[in-house]
Protein backbone atom coordinates (compact mmCIF):
# COMPACT_ATOMS: atom_id res chain seq x y z
CA UNK A 1 0.00 0.00 0.00
CA UNK A 2 1.36 3.38 -0.86
CA UNK A 3 0.76 6.35 0.71
CA UNK A 4 -1.69 8.28 -1.95
CA UNK A 5 -3.61 4.55 -1.60
CA UNK A 6 -3.33 4.78 2.22
CA UNK A 7 -5.34 8.56 2.28
CA UNK A 8 -7.90 7.40 -0.60
CA UNK A 9 -8.53 4.15 1.59
CA UNK A 10 -9.07 6.78 4.55
CA UNK A 11 -10.65 9.29 2.98
CA UNK A 12 -13.03 6.37 1.83
CA UNK A 13 -13.73 4.88 5.69
CA UNK A 14 -14.62 8.60 7.32
CA UNK A 15 -16.98 9.43 3.89
CA UNK A 16 -19.99 8.54 5.69
CA UNK A 17 -19.04 10.91 8.60
CA UNK A 18 -17.24 13.70 6.92
CA UNK A 19 -17.24 16.08 3.77
CA UNK A 20 -14.86 15.48 1.25
CA UNK A 21 -12.53 18.13 2.44
CA UNK A 22 -13.03 17.26 6.02
CA UNK A 23 -12.14 13.78 5.55
CA UNK A 24 -9.38 14.01 3.23
CA UNK A 25 -7.39 16.22 6.01
CA UNK A 26 -7.78 13.89 8.76
CA UNK A 27 -6.31 11.61 5.93
CA UNK A 28 -3.37 13.28 4.93
CA UNK A 29 -2.69 14.47 8.92
CA UNK A 30 -2.82 10.45 10.11
CA UNK A 31 0.01 9.72 6.94
CA UNK A 32 1.80 12.47 8.17
CA UNK A 33 2.13 11.08 11.94
CA UNK A 34 2.49 7.60 10.95
CA UNK A 35 5.08 8.32 7.81
CA UNK A 36 6.69 11.09 10.01
CA UNK A 37 6.37 13.43 6.84
CA UNK A 38 5.66 16.92 6.26
CA UNK A 39 3.21 17.57 3.22
CA UNK A 40 5.68 17.91 0.80
CA UNK A 41 7.70 14.93 1.45
CA UNK A 42 4.43 13.08 1.29
CA UNK A 43 3.94 14.52 -2.07
CA UNK A 44 7.40 13.87 -3.37
CA UNK A 45 6.95 10.22 -2.01
CA UNK A 46 3.23 9.81 -2.94
CA UNK A 47 4.59 6.50 -4.70
CA UNK A 48 6.07 5.02 -1.57
CA UNK A 49 5.32 2.08 0.30
CA UNK A 50 4.20 1.72 3.81
CA UNK A 51 6.65 -0.35 5.85
CA UNK A 52 5.33 -3.01 7.89
CA UNK A 53 5.04 -1.16 10.94
CA UNK A 54 3.89 1.51 9.15
CA UNK A 55 1.22 -0.34 7.99
CA UNK A 56 0.20 -1.54 11.52
CA UNK A 57 -0.27 1.63 12.95
CA UNK A 58 -1.87 2.95 10.25
CA UNK A 59 -4.45 0.31 10.80
CA UNK A 60 -4.93 0.73 14.18
CA UNK A 61 -5.70 4.64 13.53
CA UNK A 62 -8.26 3.69 11.11
CA UNK A 63 -9.77 1.51 13.24
CA UNK A 64 -10.16 4.37 16.10
CA UNK A 65 -11.52 7.18 13.63
CA UNK A 66 -14.09 4.59 12.18
CA UNK A 67 -15.55 4.46 15.63
CA UNK A 68 -16.01 8.34 15.60
CA UNK A 69 -13.08 8.98 18.02
CA UNK A 70 -11.88 12.46 16.82
CA UNK A 71 -8.59 12.25 14.85
CA UNK A 72 -6.75 14.44 17.49
CA UNK A 73 -7.08 12.25 20.15
CA UNK A 74 -5.91 9.75 17.93
CA UNK A 75 -3.32 10.97 17.01
CA UNK A 76 -2.62 12.27 20.37
CA UNK A 77 -1.97 15.73 18.89
CA UNK A 78 -3.88 19.47 18.25
CA UNK A 79 -1.95 22.72 16.75
CA UNK A 80 -2.78 25.82 18.36
CA UNK A 81 -0.77 29.01 18.33
CA UNK A 82 1.96 27.27 16.03
CA UNK A 83 2.93 24.66 18.84
CA UNK A 84 1.75 20.82 19.28
CA UNK A 85 -0.50 19.99 22.40
CA UNK A 86 -1.07 16.71 23.94
CA UNK A 87 -4.84 16.11 23.79
CA UNK A 88 -6.59 13.28 25.06
CA UNK A 89 -10.32 12.70 26.13
CA UNK A 90 -9.66 14.76 29.68
CA UNK A 91 -9.29 17.84 27.83
CA UNK A 92 -11.28 20.06 25.01
CA UNK A 93 -9.81 19.88 21.49
CA UNK A 94 -8.52 23.46 20.79
CA UNK A 95 -10.40 25.17 18.29
CA UNK A 96 -9.71 27.87 15.84
CA UNK A 97 -12.17 30.27 17.01
CA UNK A 98 -9.96 30.12 20.25
CA UNK A 99 -6.95 30.90 18.67
CA UNK A 100 -9.08 34.60 17.78
CA UNK A 101 -9.58 34.36 21.31
CA UNK A 102 -6.03 34.95 22.29
CA UNK A 103 -4.82 37.00 19.47
CA UNK A 104 -7.77 39.22 20.24
CA UNK A 105 -6.55 39.42 23.83
CA UNK A 106 -2.99 40.51 22.55
CA UNK A 107 -4.41 43.20 20.76
CA UNK A 108 -6.09 44.84 22.73
CA UNK A 109 -4.86 44.25 26.43
CA UNK A 110 -1.68 46.54 27.06
CA UNK A 111 1.30 45.21 29.24
CA UNK A 112 1.57 48.38 30.78
CA UNK A 113 0.43 47.06 34.10
CA UNK A 114 3.36 45.87 35.78
CA UNK A 115 3.65 43.01 36.84
CA UNK A 116 1.01 41.76 34.60
CA UNK A 117 -0.35 38.51 36.03
CA UNK A 118 -3.15 36.36 33.96
CA UNK A 119 -6.12 34.16 34.96
CA UNK A 120 -7.06 31.25 32.56
CA UNK A 121 -9.99 29.88 33.86
CA UNK A 122 -10.88 26.59 32.81
CA UNK A 123 -7.45 25.95 31.27
CA UNK A 124 -7.96 22.36 29.79
CA UNK A 125 -4.97 21.50 27.66
CA UNK A 126 -3.46 24.53 28.67
CA UNK A 127 -3.63 25.97 25.22
CA UNK A 128 -4.81 29.81 26.01
CA UNK A 129 -2.50 29.74 29.08
CA UNK A 130 0.72 28.74 27.53
CA UNK A 131 0.03 30.66 24.44
CA UNK A 132 -0.45 33.76 26.30
CA UNK A 133 3.06 33.21 28.08
CA UNK A 134 4.72 32.39 24.64
CA UNK A 135 3.09 36.13 23.75
CA UNK A 136 4.07 37.36 26.83
CA UNK A 137 7.37 36.08 28.41
CA UNK A 138 7.40 38.42 31.47
CA UNK A 139 3.69 37.93 32.51
CA UNK A 140 2.39 35.69 35.62
CA UNK A 141 0.41 33.34 33.71
CA UNK A 142 -1.98 30.87 36.01
CA UNK A 143 -4.79 28.01 35.13
CA UNK A 144 -6.77 26.62 36.77
CA UNK A 145 -9.31 23.80 36.28
CA UNK A 146 -12.23 21.23 38.41
CA UNK A 147 -10.58 18.10 36.80
CA UNK A 148 -7.78 16.89 38.09
CA UNK A 149 -7.12 14.53 34.69
CA UNK A 150 -7.18 18.04 32.54
CA UNK A 151 -4.21 19.45 34.94
CA UNK A 152 -1.90 16.46 34.30
CA UNK A 153 -2.67 17.39 30.83
CA UNK A 154 -1.85 20.75 30.65
CA UNK A 155 1.16 20.16 32.95
CA UNK A 156 2.46 18.16 30.12
CA UNK A 157 1.61 20.33 27.48
CA UNK A 158 3.54 22.93 29.54
CA UNK A 159 6.72 20.48 30.68
CA UNK A 160 6.89 19.77 26.62
CA UNK A 161 6.86 22.90 25.36
CA UNK A 162 9.02 24.55 27.99
CA UNK A 163 6.97 27.11 29.77
CA UNK A 164 6.89 27.79 33.63
CA UNK A 165 3.12 28.30 33.81
CA UNK A 166 1.84 27.09 37.45
CA UNK A 167 -1.69 25.20 36.95
CA UNK A 168 -4.24 24.25 39.69
CA UNK A 169 -7.21 22.28 40.92
CA UNK A 170 -9.86 24.99 41.90
CA UNK A 171 -13.57 24.63 41.60
CA UNK A 172 -14.27 27.95 39.93
CA UNK A 173 -18.34 27.47 41.05
CA UNK A 174 -17.65 27.41 44.60
CA UNK A 175 -17.31 30.86 46.21
CA UNK A 176 -14.87 29.83 49.06
CA UNK A 177 -12.56 28.29 46.17
CA UNK A 178 -12.34 31.04 44.22
CA UNK A 179 -12.00 33.81 47.14
CA UNK A 180 -8.24 32.40 47.59
CA UNK A 181 -7.38 33.18 44.42
CA UNK A 182 -4.92 35.98 43.71
CA UNK A 183 -5.81 39.29 41.57
CA UNK A 184 -4.86 39.94 38.28
CA UNK A 185 -5.10 42.33 35.53
CA UNK A 186 -6.52 39.99 33.35
CA UNK A 187 -9.08 37.18 33.27
CA UNK A 188 -9.94 34.72 30.24
CA UNK A 189 -12.05 31.91 30.15
CA UNK A 190 -13.69 29.21 27.08
CA UNK A 191 -15.97 27.87 29.96
CA UNK A 192 -18.64 25.27 29.65
CA UNK A 193 -21.63 27.26 27.84
CA UNK A 194 -23.46 24.37 26.08
CA UNK A 195 -26.77 23.90 27.16
CA UNK A 196 -27.99 20.13 27.93
CA UNK A 197 -30.63 20.35 26.09
CA UNK A 198 -28.58 20.98 23.24
CA UNK A 199 -26.72 17.87 23.46
CA UNK A 200 -28.83 15.77 21.46
CA UNK A 201 -28.45 17.90 18.43
CA UNK A 202 -24.33 17.81 18.81
CA UNK A 203 -22.02 15.42 16.60
CA UNK A 204 -21.14 12.06 18.16
CA UNK A 205 -17.86 12.78 17.65
CA UNK A 206 -17.89 15.58 19.98
CA UNK A 207 -20.45 14.72 22.62
CA UNK A 208 -19.14 10.79 22.58
CA UNK A 209 -15.47 11.30 23.57
CA UNK A 210 -14.79 14.98 24.23
CA UNK A 211 -15.37 16.03 28.18
CA UNK A 212 -19.29 16.75 29.33
CA UNK A 213 -17.77 18.61 31.97
CA UNK A 214 -16.04 21.26 30.27
CA UNK A 215 -19.06 21.54 27.39
CA UNK A 216 -22.08 21.26 29.34
CA UNK A 217 -24.73 23.51 31.22
CA UNK A 218 -27.45 23.17 33.34
CA UNK A 219 -30.70 23.84 30.96
CA UNK A 220 -31.99 26.21 33.85
CA UNK A 221 -29.16 28.12 34.14
CA UNK A 222 -26.30 28.18 31.14
CA UNK A 223 -24.91 31.41 31.96
CA UNK A 224 -23.73 30.12 35.61
CA UNK A 225 -20.00 30.30 34.82
CA UNK A 226 -19.91 34.12 33.22
CA UNK A 227 -22.03 35.03 36.02
CA UNK A 228 -19.52 33.43 38.65
CA UNK A 229 -16.98 35.06 36.42
CA UNK A 230 -18.62 38.86 36.61
CA UNK A 231 -18.60 38.65 40.81
CA UNK A 232 -15.34 37.20 40.88
CA UNK A 233 -14.11 39.97 38.90
CA UNK A 234 -15.75 42.89 40.63
CA UNK A 235 -13.77 41.53 43.79
CA UNK A 236 -10.09 40.27 42.04
CA UNK A 237 -9.75 41.99 38.50
CA UNK A 238 -7.08 45.06 39.02
CA UNK A 239 -7.98 48.31 38.23
CA UNK A 240 -7.60 49.09 34.38
CA UNK A 241 -7.95 44.63 34.19
CA UNK A 242 -9.60 43.30 31.38
CA UNK A 243 -11.94 40.06 30.98
CA UNK A 244 -11.63 38.10 27.77
CA UNK A 245 -14.51 35.06 27.13
CA UNK A 246 -15.52 32.61 24.75
CA UNK A 247 -18.72 32.40 24.08
CA UNK A 248 -22.14 30.24 22.40
CA UNK A 249 -23.15 31.94 18.91
CA UNK A 250 -26.25 32.40 20.48
CA UNK A 251 -26.45 34.18 23.67
CA UNK A 252 -24.02 36.86 22.52
CA UNK A 253 -26.80 39.21 23.73
CA UNK A 254 -27.61 37.81 27.23
CA UNK A 255 -23.85 37.10 28.16
CA UNK A 256 -23.81 40.94 27.13
CA UNK A 257 -26.44 41.80 28.86
CA UNK A 258 -25.80 40.44 32.09
CA UNK A 259 -22.54 42.34 32.22
CA UNK A 260 -24.19 45.31 31.40
CA UNK A 261 -26.39 45.10 34.20
CA UNK A 262 -23.78 44.65 36.42
CA UNK A 263 -22.39 47.32 35.43
CA UNK A 264 -19.49 46.59 32.71
CA UNK A 265 -18.59 47.66 29.38
CA UNK A 266 -18.55 44.88 27.05
CA UNK A 267 -17.32 44.29 23.52
CA UNK A 268 -18.75 41.55 21.52
CA UNK A 269 -16.52 40.09 18.51
CA UNK A 270 -17.28 38.09 15.69
CA UNK A 271 -15.08 35.18 14.72
CA UNK A 272 -14.15 34.63 10.75
CA UNK A 273 -17.25 32.36 10.71
CA UNK A 274 -19.49 35.94 11.20
CA UNK A 275 -21.00 34.43 14.03
CA UNK A 276 -20.70 36.66 18.45
CA UNK A 277 -18.36 33.96 19.93
CA UNK A 278 -15.69 36.46 22.36
CA UNK A 279 -17.16 38.99 24.86
CA UNK A 280 -14.12 41.48 26.17
CA UNK A 281 -15.44 42.95 29.58
CA UNK A 282 -14.22 46.24 31.53
CA UNK A 283 -15.27 48.73 33.96
CA UNK A 284 -15.07 52.56 33.63
CA UNK A 285 -12.20 54.05 35.13
CA UNK A 286 -12.35 57.60 35.89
Amino acid sequence: MTLTEAIQRLQSSLAHMYDKRESENIARLVLEKVTDSSRMEMILNRHRPLTAIEVQTFTGFEQELRRQRPVQYVLGEAWFAGMPFYVDEHVLIPRPETEELVEWMVAEFSQSANPLKVLDIGTGSGCIAIALKKKWPHAEVIGIDVSEGALAVAQKNAAALHFDVPFSIVDFLSPQQRDKLPQVNLIVSNPPYIAEKERSAMAQHVVGFEPAQALFVSNDDPLIFYRAIAEFANNKLMRDGRIFMEISENAGEACAGLFEKAGWKVVLKKDLQDRDRMLMAWRQVF
